[in-house]
């Protein structure tokens, strides 16, 4: 594979990354794009504290680049590359993340820091490092959390090669596993130096130990056991059999096999495959993700909000159907409550007036009985007429009630506010009067019976016809007469006087009843050539509501439909670059396919 053909996937990797806004991984891609156009290999020293790390650097260089103690704990990274004449400065680097800048310091004074954390750069004229090797030691990792929140994962990505020291008397910590178990996922070329073999008599059983915790794990590592001590010493007695004891030579061959041939081909470092393969895998999990995160159509508000207004318009027309029965009964039952009443009140005055009469002489309270009861009537058409017009209101309430959000909108010229009641002129009765010639005539008719009955009783005792006590007999009859005719033309008054005032009653009835059904009609037309209108524009309304709504719906869900499309075409794309990826994986000499990838 040509070097364009690395680049191209690299670039395409790195273009997915900012397209589905992943800038943390794009960041990395373009680190290691600019690592693989860079001869120089990076290996990154790791370790927990106190396990030897600073101390295997210095051995592996043969100087001390980095201070070492019990008591002294590495706060910033050390650099050491290659350099025909020792150097050594300090690098500060800006929020940008521009190049640093760079600040000499004599090479004895490096590993003087203390604990100011600020990167050093230590350039020495050592074979090893002339063909291309950066050694970096880092600071000292923590427990799992810490490795989190300082995000040191993410910090290793950069590094062609890992070399992670452990001291020799305890085996690999669950930190250091997990540690390597996340830096083989993005840099597969990883080395265990098993430090201070010269302190622990048993590291032989450890270090076959951690090969059976590193196979669990599933990291491709090589464990070497290395004494830093015994290094020092032999370098600086060249005493080439303790050189062999300290267990470097085959440390510093392994370096030269397993990390150095990758700076002769950038091409084939399988880290980069790894890490790009990595990044897929997680553009590829969030894509996943997205589409299974992606709402039915059932819950899109524009959806929910069609179906509602859809929902109404039928309702709506339900609704139409039970207002007009409502209105229909309501009006009903109102016409017949109305007459209930006004026939009821009638009756009342019309015994009211019975019992006035069965005492009173209509020829002496004609006009005051008429002015009474044309108030009455009055008083009754206004309150019955008055109950119409509050129970037309109520009715109107009730059909208001059908509609939908529209209980306020009431008739207000519909329903009339007062009656105009002419109860009307009762014709007077033909009231017969006594007069004094008829009461005469009557007296005398009634003491002829008097006068002859006793005047021939008084005669068998020889008195006359007509004597003091027959006049007398006559005299009481005659007016007994009179009374008795008094009194019965007075009952025929009264009869009179009831006839024509029930006549006049009903008259009042029937004008007005037919009066409050008219207007009750009128009313119920009203209402109903109201509501109706109502019922059309609330129509209308909807039918646009639900339009609007549709419309929505649509956009919303070909939106929805879009972005789906998008997604999916995304992940082919992904799928693709994936598939080029581990192709050009598989030509690499000696690699392995760490890529795993879910589509």
């Amino acid at each position: 594979m040509t070097a364009a053909t690395w680049l191209d996937v690299l670039d395409q990797t790195i273009g997915a990354s900012v397209v589905h806004h992943r800038p943390d991984l794009a960041e990395r891609l373009r680190a290691k794009r600019a690592q693989l156009l860079d001869p120089q290999i990076r290996v990154m020293v790791i370790g927990e504290a106190n396990q030897g790390k600073s101390q295997l650097v210095n051995a592996l260089v043969s100087a001390s680049v980095c201070a070492v103690g019990d008591d002294v704990t590495t706060v910033a990274p050390t650099i050491v590359r290659y350099a025909e004449q020792p150097a050594a400065a300090q690098l500060r680097y800006d929020a940008t993340g521009a190049e640093p800048h760079r600040t000499p310091i004599p090479v004895e004074h490096a590993n003087n820091r203390g604990s100011d954390p600020v990167t050093t750069e230590i350039r020495l004229p050592r074979k090893l490092l002339a063909a291309g090797l950066v050694i970096i030691d880092t600071p000292a990792v923590g427990n799992l959390h810490q490795l989190r929140a300082q995000n040191t994962f993410a910090a290793l990505n950069g590094a062609d090669a890992v070399l992670l020291a452990s001291d020799a008397s305890q085996e690999l910590s669950a930190t250091e596993l997990e540690l390597l178990r996340q830096v083989h996922r993005s840099c597969p070329t990883i080395l265990v130096a098993l430090t201070k073999i010269d302190l622990t008599a048993q590291w032989r059983a450890v270090a076959e130990r951690n090969r059976e915790h590193l196979a669990r794990a599933g990291v491709s590592a090589a464990i070497v056991p290395v004494s830093s001590t015994l290094r020092i010493r032999a370098m600086a007695k060249d005493d080439e059999a303790l050189n062999k004891e300290s267990g470097f030579p085959e440390l510093l061959e392994r370096l030269r096999t397993d990390v150095l041939p990758v700076a002769s081909n950038p091409l084939s470092r399988q880290n980069f495959a790894a890490m790009a393969g990595t990044a897929l895998a997680e553009l590829v999990g969030q894509v996943n993700k997205e589409l299974a995160a992606r709402p039915d159509e059932s819950s899109s508000p524009a959806v929910a909000e069609y179906m509602q207004a859809q929902q109404k318009v039928a309702d709506l027309r339900r609704w139409s159907g039970k207002w007009q029965n409502v209105l229909s009964d309501e009006m009903a039952d109102l016409i017949s409550d109305l007459e209930y009443d006004l026939r009821d009140r009638t009756r009342k005055i019309l015994r009211e007036v019975d019992n006035a009469f069965d005492e009173a002489d209509p020829a002496k309270t004609w006009d005051q009985f008429e002015e009474w009861l044309n108030k009455h009537l009055t008083e009754a058409a206004e309150i019955n007429f008055k109950w119409l017009v509050e129970r037309s209101w109520w009715v109107a309430d009730r059909v208001a009630e059908c509609f939908p959000d529209n209980q306020e909108m009431l008739p207000t010229s519909v329903i009339p506010h007062d009656a105009d009641v002419d109860p009307g002129d009762a014709q007077a009765p033909k009231l017969e009067k006594f007069t004094p010639g008829q009461m005469v005539f009557t007296g005398l008719r009634g003491s002829y019976g008097g006068v002859l009955m006793f005047g021939l009783i008084t005669t068998l005792a020889g008195l006359p016809l007509i004597n003091p006590i027959s006049i007398g007999a006559g005299l009481a009859l005659g007016g007994k007469s009179i009374g008795e005719e008094g009194e019965t033309r007075l009952k025929k008054r009264q009869s009179a006087a009831k006839a024509v005032a029930q006549r006049h009653v009903d008259d009042f009835f029937l004008r007005f009843s037919k009066d409050c059904r008219d207007a009750a009609r009128r009313i119920q037309r009203g209402l109903r050539d109201h509501f109706t209108e109502l019922a059309e524009q609330v129509q209308q309304k909807l039918t646009d509501e639900a339009t609007a709504a549709q419309k929505s719906a649509q956009l919303e869900l070909a939106a929805r439909q879009h972005k789906e499309q998008e997604l999916r075409q995304a992940l082919t794309q992904l799928t693709n670059l994936h598939g080029q990826l581990t192709r050009i994986a598989g030509t690499l000499q000696g690699a392995r396919n760490p890529l795993e990838i879910s589509a």
